[in-house]
């Protein structure tokens, strides 16, 4: 019986592990778009300013 027990609890551990796994490598990602996103408004931005800079 208390075999029984700890292999579904177990199996409940393994399976909550893999959804955190899963959450926190979404996670990371979504952190890390968004980290280019703002690399490349950054980087158009200098450029506009440099062209700006330039006509003048």
């Amino acid at each position: 019986m208390g075999k029984t027990i700890l292999s579904i609890l177990g199996i409940l551990l393994a399976i909550w592990l893999v959804f955190m796994v899963i959450g926190m490598i979404i996670s990371a990602l979504k952190f890390l778009i968004w980290v280019g996103f703002l690399a490349v408004i950054g980087a158009i931005i200098v450029t506009l300013i440099s062209r700006m800079a330039k006509s003048k």
